[in-house]
């Protein structure tokens, strides 16, 4: 019979082995259990167990470390100063976006090495941390695994260097289970299902830009998640925070994230229904493009919204336009380094991502109803119909 996992067992061990019981929040066991209870009712045998174990004994010691590291440092006085975000649909451009900015030698963004690792704080580890070879050896292991997430995401070349999606910084508060962080078990991701406090997760994202930025010289934040479902409490925590907004036809994005999230499940769990997963993806845009039409903070003045295709054909005019938005100046340096970023990293350099809407059509879906559907969603943000079959 194979064993299960044991919720009780597993925080008492990271206590045990840390020395340390306060987890910052006292809710995050009872949050913890149920995570645990979702692995053991998927069916993982028994190297899957044993996985999910080392992935939950990560979290957790990594979780009351990172709440320790702010009585031994002055950490929660880091003042985190006009931050830049970039959010959109997936596959809206909001990756490159970012990275384009991340190359700004006055900008700082969250490095996966940096939330992979997080104690103690990376100014303390100095330049020859051995995390980031650790991480670097984390991702070369997802890479190995997921190999086709490099066609519909090269950046993930990047490493232990690469840029995390905000989201990414709640992993060890176990309200998300997502690859970057449960790659080794062979397991569906998990967005959806656990409990979730949008206001909550920003107080631990802000901590952990505190960690990342304490000690170090000081830099704009430039960063990236998918907010749009979340803004009062984005804005509630970041009041002085910009957002630029990509737009991108839906129809694309449908079916251009059931293909990236067939990839990516192929290789941790194995071939999958597309069907299933259109449907899934489709359900997930429309609920995403009801919330953009419908939420009143969408038109706040600190949020610029761009249509993807004007961001593709000058990426870095558009990176100019948000600067000059936020009030922040374009340098001639850090416009040289996002040129050379555009022109040494092409996007098909691990060969093309190809997908089709007929992922759609083969769900029943007609594309031009499913284009009728979000014409008001278009019109309002200048959205053009995408023609690639």
């Amino acid at each position: 019979m194979i064993a299960t996992l044991d919720a009780s067992a597993m925080l008492a061990r990271a206590q045990a082995e840390t020395g340390l019981d306060d987890y910052g929040d006292p809710t995050l066991p009872e949050r913890f259990t149920l995570a645990v209870e979702h692995l053991n009712g998927i069916g993982l045998d028994a190297n899957g167990i044993d996985q999910a174990q080392g992935v939950c004994h990560w979290l957790l010691t990594s979780r009351l470390e990172f709440i320790e590291d702010r009585r031994r440092y002055p950490i929660a006085a880091e003042v985190i100063d006009r931050p830049m975000f970039v959010t959109g649909e997936p596959r809206s451009g909001t990756t490159l976006m970012h990275a384009l900015m991340a190359v700004d030698p006055d900008a700082r963004a969250l490095r996966f090495w940096e939330v992979m690792y997080p104690s103690p704080p990376p100014a303390v580890g100095g330049p020859d941390d051995p995390r980031r070879a650790r991480a670097d050896a984390d991702w070369r292991e997802i890479n190995a695994k997921m190999p086709k997430w490099l066609l519909s995401h090269p950046y993930n070349d990047m490493l232990g260097d690469g840029l995390p999606e905000d989201e990414r910084t709640w992993a060890f508060d176990f309200r998300v289970m997502t690859p970057t962080a449960w790659w080794r078990v062979p397991m569906q991701t998990l967005v959806g299902g656990l409990p979730t406090d949008a206001a909550a997760q920003y107080r631990l994202h802000r901590a952990m830009l505190q960690q990342c930025q304490y000690d170090r010289p000081r830099k704009y934040w430039v960063l990236k998640g998918f907010h749009g479902f979340r803004l009062q409490e984005f804005f509630d925590c970041y009041p002085d925070a910009n957002l630029l907004w990509l737009h991108r036809d839906p129809v694309q994005v449908a079916a251009s994230r059931t293909m990236m999230m067939a990839d990516i499940l192929d290789g941790i769990v194995g071939p999958i229904d597309l069907a299933v997963e259109a449907k899934k993806h489709l359900e997930m845009t429309r609920a995403s493009i009801a919330n953009t039409m419908t939420n009143p903070l969408v038109d706040d003045p600190r949020i610029l919204h761009i249509p993807y295709t004007e961001f593709i054909a000058d990426p870095v005019a558009t990176v100019g336009r948000y600067y000059a938005f936020c009030g922040r100046t374009l340098t001639s340096q850090a416009e040289r380094a996002m040129r050379d970023y555009l022109a040494y990293n092409r996007g098909d350099r691990y060969g093309k991502f190809r997908y089709s809407t007929s992922l759609l059509t083969d769900i029943g879906e007609n594309l031009d109803d499913l284009h009728a559907e979000f014409a008001p969603f278009r019109e309002r943000f200048g959205v053009s119909i995408e023609q690639r079959d």
